[in-house]
């Protein structure tokens, strides 16, 4: 009788829905993690970023990113994270030469950096060259956002989007996207995407004047700083099991990671930013490293699972940008 060998949780959820092994598809996104360096610390961080980490892409590695752009042409956009991605020296370079290749450049900012000394010109420099910015907002109150984000994060948020409207992100008609981004404060799976989204757009309005054009809901990864709040509360094994009970077969079909690769601050190439900072890399089988970048193996690749994939799966799904389901 031959051995039977059971699968992880994750994979034997694919593996009932019939879509085990997950496979790579078209690669239309290329997201680059550009440093860990942050001016904030907060609580859910998959990153573990803060003021104190010195963990910094390099121009050289930079360079190999645009020359990844420039050799595939079906990479449509490149969405740039952190870190507060802004920090980096090289932050203006990767978005300047990705916009004179014509690609869509996507800044995932914590709004406060607009602030920070030295890079108070980061908005208009922005909307010049018609970047969307994404933007974490935990809650449109203050209590709960700063219990998040750190004391007095909420209130320069606002001003950040104020300032950012201003220049015309999220008005109509000015093709400048202002997203928000939605995370739960516990150990929960976020609400319906388009009912809170309709919640944040009126509250927003009614309260501080801003608009914005989209809200994401994303489910919170346990790993990093979140896995160790819920192992100090004794919620981990009861979060597991909430996001597998929930699991969506039609979420999987769609995860970001079939559609991304994920370039780290030293090059390394991953299947999304959760197992970039659990130090899992694409598979051996695939080039491993921007210098070596080539998109049709990454296209054909089988994706790296482990059991914090249960997050992108549950419910409606999530990724970078909201729902996938």
């Amino acid at each position: 009788m031959p051995l039977t060998i059971a699968l992880p949780v994750f994979d034997a959820k694919l593996d009932a829905a019939g879509q085990f092994p997950l496979r790579a598809a078209e690669i239309n996104t290329l997201q680059v993690n550009v440093g860990k360096r942050c001016n904030q610390a907060c609580k859910h961080c998959h990153v573990e970023a803060g003021p104190n980490r010195t963990e910094e892409m390099a121009r050289e590695t930079a360079e190999l990113v645009i020359d990844a752009l420039r050799r595939c042409p079906q990479i449509a956009t490149l969405d740039i994270t952190g870190g507060a991605p802004e920090l980096n020296p090289h932050f203006e370079y990767l978005v300047t030469e990705a916009r004179a290749l014509g690609r869509h450049v996507i800044d995932r900012c914590n709004l406060t950096i607009l602030f920070v000394p030295g890079r108070e010109h980061l908005a208009e420099f922005l909307a010049a060259n018609r970047v969307e910015v994404v933007a974490s907002l935990p809650y449109y109150l203050a209590q709960r956002t700063d219990a998040q984000r750190g004391l007095g994060v909420f209130d320069q948020s606002i001003e950040g989007l104020r300032l950012l409207n201003r220049l015309g992100y999220g008005q109509p008609g000015s093709g400048l996207a202002l997203n928000l981004v939605y995370n739960p404060t516990g150990a929960f799976l976020p609400p319906a995407q388009a009912a809170i989204e309709a919640e944040y757009k009126a509250e927003m309005g009614r309260r501080y004047g801003i608009v914005f054009n989209n809200l994401f809901t994303i489910t919170n990864m346990p790993i990093a700083r979140f896995r160790h709040f819920l192992e100090c509360s004794g919620n981990y094994g009861r979060y597991l099991d909430k996001l597998a009970a929930a699991f969506n077969p039609a979420a999987a079909v769609n995860v970001m990671c079939r559609s991304l690769v994920s370039v780290g601050w030293e090059g390394t190439l991953y299947d999304c930013d959760f197992n970039q900072m659990l130090e899992m890399p694409v598979e051996q089988s695939s080039p491993r490293h921007i210098k070596d970048f080539d998109l049709y193996l990454l296209s054909r690749r089988a994706i790296v699972t482990g059991e914090h994939c249960l997050g992108c799966t549950a419910g409606a799904g999530s990724s970078c940008g909201g729902v996938v389901a």
